[in-house]
C-alpha cells in the first residue's frame, strides 16, 4: 500500500479503541503517523493550527463529549479548506439516523466498532487508491 508522510487524525475519546486502531494500522503496514485527539473541538483546533500539516485521513467516532462527531462533520464539511479531507466514521452507534446523517455530510466510509480488520483494510485501500488517482498529475 502506498503511504505518504501525512498524518492520520483519529478523533475518539476511548483509549482502548485508539489502541485498536493503532494496532490495525500497524498490521496494515501503514507508516503514516497517527495523531489522536479526544473530541471534535480538539480535532477542529488541530485542523486549524497553521503549524500542523493537514492529515490525509480522519477516523472519527460519533459519540464523544464536548463536540460529537456529527457536530464536527457539520463544521468541517462547510469549510472549503477542510471539506476535501476524507473522513471514515468508526462508531458504536447502531442508529440509522447517525449513518444517514454521516453520509449526507460526505463521509468516505462508515464502520461499526469494534473494528472489523478485513473491512477496515478495504476502506483504507479504497481511500488510498482514490487519493493516488486524484493526486496524479493530469
Amino acid at each position: 500500500m502506498k503511504t505518504s508522510c501525512k498524518a492520520i487524525l483519529l478523533v475518539d475519546d476511548d483509549q482502548v479503541d485508539a489502541m485498536t486502531v493503532r494496532r490495525a494500522l500497524k498490521e496494515l503496514h501503514v507508516t503514516n503517523r497517527l495523531e489522536h485527539v479526544e473530541n471534535g473541538e480538539d480535532a477542529l483546533a488541530f485542523l486549524c493550527d497553521a503549524t500542523k500539516e493537514r492529515p490525509c485521513l480522519i477516523l472519527l467516532d460519533l459519540n464523544m463529549p464536548v463536540m460529537n462527531g456529527i457536530e464536527f462533520l457539520q463544521a468541517v464539511k462547510v469549510d472549503p479548506e477542510l471539506k476535501c479531507i476524507p473522513v471514515v466514521v468508526l462508531t458504536t452507534s447502531d442508529e440509522q439516523k447517525d449513518k444517514l446523517e454521516s453520509f449526507n455530510l460526505g463521509v468516505a466510509g462508515y464502520m461499526r466498532k469494534p473494528v472489523d480488520y478485513p473491512q477496515f483494510v478495504e476502506i483504507i485501500r479504497t481511500i488510498d487508491a482514490y487519493w493516488t488517482i486524484s493526486e496524479s498529475p493530469v
